[in-house]
């Protein structure tokens, strides 16, 4: 069973929060919510699912986990304003643990600058943008780097959960 560390806050894509959740915790993973402030409830950008923070950022020790989790939308641009959030995020990828990043999450990693030579994907709006942060983009249902897992969409969350689990195995 690995701890995993899921950042969040308001605006998160509710399924590609949901489903990866459910498939961690089907395989006996524990997942903590770690968002601006313990307790708060933030709320999906569909408006279908809420989540509460389980852990404020300024109380979350990234070497307390065993891999990180971005989910897509609005979120991962909003977190990424708090370099809190940036260097929790750049441990993970810096101490080679697991990084589950689905559509938009791969923009918490290109502000923390830890892309440089990575094998990846994102939501299309972004592969600009990880390109010119150093990445090697494939548009692609799923692309694995070593520790790093990465997704495009909602569309590809079967292959995203999977590979990620795999990586936990």
């Amino acid at each position: 069973m690995s701890k995993i560390a899921c950042v969040m806050t308001d605006m998160f894509e509710d399924v590609e929060y949901t489903s990866p959740l459910e498939a961690f915790q089907k395989a006996g993973h524990e997942v903590t919510v770690i968002g601006p402030e313990k307790g708060k409830s933030v709320t999906g950008k569909q408006g279908d699912t809420t989540a509460e923070i389980d852990l404020g950022i300024a109380d979350a020790s990234a070497g307390d986990y065993d891999a990180l989790f971005i989910p897509g939308g609005f979120s991962p641009d909003l977190l990424r304003g708090d370099e809190q959030f940036v260097s929790f995020s750049k441990h993970f990828i810096l101490h080679d643990k697991p990084v589950f990043a689905i559509c938009h999450g791969p923009q918490l990693l290109i502000t923390a600058d830890v892309l440089k030579g990575r094998k990846m994907t994102g939501f299309k709006s972004i592969q600009m943008d990880l390109r010119h942060a150093g990445a090697n983009v494939f548009d692609e249902q799923v692309v694995i780097c070593g520790n790093l897992v990465t997704s495009r969409q909602p569309d590809d969350l079967e292959a995203f959960n999977k590979e990620s689990l795999n990586l936990l195995k």
